[in-house]
């Protein structure tokens, strides 16, 4: 028996324990490998999923593994009383130079689960639909991409499968993201959509990968995944950025806030895995489909694993120097798909049940032996109350919290203002909690 079964049958049973907590637990367990596989075994059996690649058979190309994907995810709405709210989100792109030899409709798979109470506000998962091979142009070869990205695919409809039989005040978004490969367009659309349909979006998980555990690197490691996030919007004003230069807070935009969020869940409902929060927007001069919602200002994290296996990424189908390349089937472990589909499924749920984050939070404390911090306060009945965080300048996390009740400001006592950073967050009645507010304003 695993560790996370032992931990789950302890803490289900385990009647002093809140229900949320062994909600929690239950999500990670009912995340199934099996069906994780059989889903991506079924996308590499569309040959290629290349975005310019055939639309009209029922077997082959993209058009086939959309129409499959979108047939899952009504199947799973079908199970849970139409829970699900299945569309394409459709979006057409002229030829360029670089990666679109032709026109092309690039068309976004869509399931929403509609939150109980704010059915505008968002959070999404995301993996990608699209595959290629050595020439990102060429669309006819056989191009599996069982680990990019049919492993993160996967997870995203395995996640859907098990959060559909909860219910949540904030919406949740299980999306296939087509085009990734040929310059994000895909995330550029819907993103775009968002925007003009002012949807609130609490943070996009997109999945890049998430089924190789033996890196180029020579590491063979199940346990370790990493969570990429940029360290300011890239959208901000002149005034954030020059603000910032006084006051600090170079590492806490929305998008850290949200990988931070992601790494106190992960350890503390799965202390077996070890998430690296990276600072960067993604791997060195590379992308992915958070980005052109980063874009847009909203937050956005790639989570993926550890160590990448390059001989088989966007490379033709092979054996070349005794090297097989090629991303194929035998290169997917699908139990560390599973804990990865575990880490989103959490996260969705713990941000789908959590209270609107604190507004037009303020700082105040220079000169002065004490921190004040001031808030507007909500007129939201589940909000019990509201948490400060501070930790030094230097820490990577949250170090030190403290719940101040329902209130809009606290004063810190003894906690100088020039040694620290702050935020707060907002704690439901269901003791679930907000992502982390870090201040935007500062007063005298």
């Amino acid at each position: 028996m695993n560790f996370i079964k032992i931990i789950t049958i302890f803490f289900v049973c385990n009647l002093s324990f809140s229900q949320s907590e062994r909600d929690f637990y239950q999500i990670i367990e009912s995340v199934s490998a099996e069906r994780i596989e059989q889903s991506i075994n079924k996308l590499v059996s569309f040959g290629t999923r290349h975005t310019l690649s055939d639309t009209i058979s029922n077997k082959t190309g993209i058009g086939a593994a959309r129409r499959w994907i979108k047939k899952s995810f009504e199947e799973i709405s079908s199970e849970c009383n139409n829970c699900l709210e299945v569309f394409y989100q459709n979006n057409f792109f002229k030829k360029n130079k670089r990666r679109l030899v032709k026109d092309v409709w690039i068309n976004n798979v869509v399931a929403i689960q509609r939150g109980t109470k704010y059915p505008n506000r968002f959070v999404i998962m995301s993996g990608d639909i699209d595959s290629r091979v050595s020439d990102p142009n060429d669309f006819i070869s056989a191009s599996p991409g069982a680990n990019d990205n049919a492993s993160g695919m996967a997870g995203t409809i395995e996640a859907a499968r098990v959060l559909s039989k909860y219910k949540f005040e904030n919406s949740i978004i299980y999306v296939g993201l087509s085009g990734e490969e040929q310059g994000l367009f895909g995330g550029a659309g819907l993103a775009n959509y968002a925007m003009k349909n002012n949807w609130e979006i609490i943070g996009i998980l997109n999945n890049d990968m998430i089924g190789n555990i033996e890196g180029v690197d020579g590491v063979i490691d199940n346990l370790t995944f990493r969570i990429f996030s940029e360290p300011t919007p890239a959208n901000e004003s002149d005034v954030s950025i020059k603000r910032r230069r006084f006051y600090g807070g170079e590492v806490d935009g929305n998008s850290r806030q949200l990988a931070r969020y992601i790494y106190k869940n992960v350890t503390k409902y799965m202390p077996e895995m070890n998430p690296m929060m990276i600072y960067r927007l993604d791997r060195f001069g590379r992308g992915g489909h958070h980005r052109p919602f980063n874009d847009l200002g909203y937050a956005g994290v790639r989570i993926m694993e550890a160590h990448e296996n390059y001989n088989r990424q966007h490379q033709d189908l092979r054996i070349e120097n005794g090297i097989n390349y090629g991303d194929v089937i035998s290169g997917v472990d699908f139990d560390y798909a599973k804990k990865l589909t575990a880490v989103n499924a959490i996260n969705l749920a713990s941000l789908g049940w959590s209270p609107k984050e604190p507004k037009n939070v303020k700082i105040g404390g220079a000169v002065k032996p004490s921190t004040t911090l001031k808030w507007k306060k909500s007129n939201d009945s589940s909000i019990k109350g509201y948490k400060i965080y501070w930790r030094e300048t230097t820490s990577p996390h949250w170090d030190k919290s403290k719940f101040v009740g329902n209130v809009d400001s606290h004063t810190l006592e003894g906690v100088v203002i020039d040694n620290y950073f702050f935020g707060v967050s907002s704690i439901g009645k269901n003791n679930q909690e907000s992502v982390v507010v870090f201040p935007s304003e500062v007063f005298n």
